[in-house]
């Protein structure tokens, strides 16, 4: 298996390469050759395999094994995982139904059980091993006198990223990890989380910004040839491949639980639908890679808060920044109730951004969508060889990505939008419908949501309605509610019964606020300033508890 840019050029990388360069010299993400099938066994051979072992069987089909041994795999998976504090790594909890009104259960797959309480927990956790792996075999590989090979790694977040991505790679040798997150608009768990981390490798950057402002200087950063290749920069954001393959893994286990905990008299043709609160896109796109394997599914739900690039896409064929549509344009479609429009004033920021409560879906633009406009385009192409649609397909993508960059949106061939609605569907919904059903969860399941999942919750009624009667739906759950304190307490304040330390707070979150911090303060969004801060504490290996640039 090799792997090439959504922007062309000839090179093809291995899984090694594509993994320790994370972002493609032209700016494009990296993507398997071809998408394997799963094979024909699956279905008797995997029913009753373990998280680990699903790991192994589905990250086989897209690592070559001249790369990397069965046996070394394994052990970087149960490496990975063995920290997790629920013994499916990723449990599917079944709901009664009875909060939407269904006769039907509502399944969650709660994502939330590693380290830092966050899907991201997931993919990084692999990462971080992988990272490891490759440098230590390298190193052993070295020429005499040759000094040790080493990887910067530098990473954008809206919360949940930079402390999965802290608690992967914290105290790994001949690792240097620098964390962008947007000044004062991550909770303060997610702020808490990365910066008590007191590992002489781990520097947080708190950017007086957005995290679209943040994610932007990464790239910039990788861009650039000669910062890129003086410090070995590696990532750990989506953008980088080795995430999205490890996520794909969950959406095989809940796929196997899904079927034993069916209620009796259900259709043995049952259809299963995943809801997935959505910001960056890589939680979902590896549900559309795991479908294209053969995993089998209905459609899959886009659910977004009211930072709504994605649900505009699936309603116009426009990706934009902002919402060009009239407000009486002719067949609008209305929004989700409870939602705002996207045309009316909002309290966005002067970069389009609004700040809501699920501020891990606080994102203009959704970096891992590029993957999927790949396929898209690759679909529409021409006549021709495979090799033929293939170059017209990066020529494609690379054109759409400089309009988007240039013109901030782009609009697609109805074609295009065609194909992306046969496998999405996508809608938006806003803060006080995501209160509303924090609180209604709480009352008639006693189960306590994060924003982020209620988003999806709120989503999957709305499409629920639409679907037949052989549709159940998973609802990925995405972070631990003790992260977003604020708006759970704001949701549940006036409910019963509730109590925030009793029903919510972990034990490993008492007296985290009040640890002493290590971060650093850029002052604006500034690619410059940011290099500078990696010139000064890469060589060092250490940063200071406070400062500023």
């Amino acid at each position: 298996m090799k792997y090439f840019s959504t922007r062309g050029g000839s090179e093809r990388l291995s899984f090694e390469e594509t993994v320790l360069a994370g972002l493609a010299p032209n700016g494009g993400l990296y993507i398997p050759t071809h998408i394997p099938s799963l094979p024909e066994d699956w279905r008797t051979k995997w029913k009753d395999y373990s998280f680990v072992d699903l790991s192994t069987a589905v990250l086989e089909l897209y690592i070559s094994p001249d790369e990397m041994t069965s046996t070394e795999l394994r052990g970087l998976v149960e490496k990975s995982y063995a920290g997790f504090r629920h013994p499916d790594v990723t449990p599917l909890k079944t709901l009664s139904g009875a909060a939407n009104g269904s006769r039907k259960p509502v399944f969650i797959l709660e994502l939330f059980h590693g380290p830092t309480f966050a899907f991201k927990d997931v993919a990084l956790q692999l990462l971080g091993n992988l990272f490891e792996f490759f440098l230590k075999r390298r190193n052993q590989n070295k020429k005499p006198g040759e000094k040790d090979k080493t990887l910067t790694v530098v990473g954008a977040t809206s919360g949940d990223t930079g402390s999965a991505a802290i608690y992967g790679l914290r105290n790994k040798a001949n690792i240097s990890i620098f964390i962008l997150h947007p000044k004062g608009r991550v909770s303060p768990i997610q702020e808490a989380q990365m910066t008590t981390v007191a590992d002489a490798n781990v520097h947080n950057v708190a950017v007086r910004g957005t995290f679209d402002d943040c994610q932007d200087i990464v790239k910039s950063l990788f861009a650039d040839k000669e910062f890129n290749t003086k410090h070995h920069l590696g990532a750990v954001n989506s953008i980088n491949w080795a995430r999205i393959l490890a996520q794909t893994v969950y959406y095989f286990l809940s796929y196997f639980h899904f079927q034993s905990q069916l209620p009796s008299g259900a259709p043995a043709d049952v259809e299963i639908q995943y809801v997935v609160p959505t910001g960056n896109f890589g939680d979902i796109l590896a549900g559309y890679y795991a479908k294209k394997m053969g995993l089998p599914m209905g459609k899959l739900v886009v659910a977004t808060n009211e930072n709504d690039i994605l649900a505009r896409f699936w309603k116009s064929g426009r990706y934009e920044k902002v919402d060009s549509t009239p407000t009486s344009a002719p067949g609008a479609t209305a929004p989700v109730e409870g939602s705002s429009d996207g045309r009316q004033a909002t309290s966005r920021d002067s970069s389009g951004v609004k700040e809501t409560l699920s501020p891990a879906m606080d994102i203009l633009v959704s970096s891992n969508f590029e993957r999927l406009l790949w396929y898209l385009a690759f679909e529409n192409s021409g006549q021709g060889s495979a090799e033929v649609k293939h170059s017209e397909a990066c020529r494609t993508l690379e054109g759409w990505m400089s309009k988007m960059k240039s013109d901030g949106r782009v609009e697609v061939p109805a074609g295009v939008l065609e194909s992306a609605r046969r496998d999405f569907i996508a809608e938006k919904v806003d803060d006080t419908l995501t209160l509303k059903t924090i609180g209604k969860y709480f009352e008639e399941e006693h189960y306590v949501a994060d924003p982020h999942t209620a988003i999806g919750l709120a989503t999957a009624e709305v499409i629920a309605s639409k679907n037949s009667s052989k549709t159940y739906q998973v609802v990925l759950s995405t972070a631990h509610p003790a992260k977003f304190s604020e708006a759970v307490s704001k949701a549940l304040e006036r409910h019963s019964g509730f109590n925030f330390e009793k029903d919510v707070l972990p034990e490993e979150f008492v007296g985290l606020l009040e640890k002493e911090r290590k971060v650093i303060d850029v002052e604006r969004a500034d690619a410059n300033l940011v290099k500078e801060v990696v010139e000064r504490f890469v060589e060092k290996g250490t940063a200071e508890l406070g400062g500023s640039i």
